[in-house]
């Protein structure tokens, strides 16, 4: 299972960023993915997550209205498009993934089997 997040960056206050992670080595179309972040000094949250046979949604609370989190199965691709950002959003952000996910458990970043590496993502003017 390989996991390769990007397009992280800085950007101001209020703006927009896209990252994507590309995923290889796995039935991609049957595993959650989620997006889960780690800001320096505090634990790991997990962001947002898209269930595999439904695409369900789900995001904590300090994104919602904000974040967008998308799959395309075809290639291999999960995303997250972030409006509004703020500071207080600055993290590494990860994405995971997992095959025998609870719905449940979605927010638990210790449910989640598979791991890629972060990618930066600071928000300051």
């Amino acid at each position: 299972v390989q996991l390769q997040a990007s397009g992280g960056g800085l950007v101001q206050p209020g703006g927009s960023l896209r990252i994507s992670c590309a995923a290889s080595g796995f039935t991609f179309g049957s595993y959650y993915m989620s997006w889960v972040r780690q800001a320096p000094g505090k634990e790991r949250e997990v962001v947002s997550c898209i269930s595999s046979r439904d695409s369900a949604t789900y995001y904590t609370d300090a994104v919602t209205g904000r974040f967008s989190i998308s799959r395309d199965n075809a290639a291999n691709t999960v995303y997250l498009q972030m409006n509004g950002l703020r500071p207080e959003d600055t993290a590494v952000y990860y994405c995971a993934s997992d095959s025998t996910l609870i719905r449940s458990s979605w927010s638990n970043p210790s449910a989640y089997d598979h791991w890629g590496q972060g990618t930066q993502v600071t928000v300051s003017s």
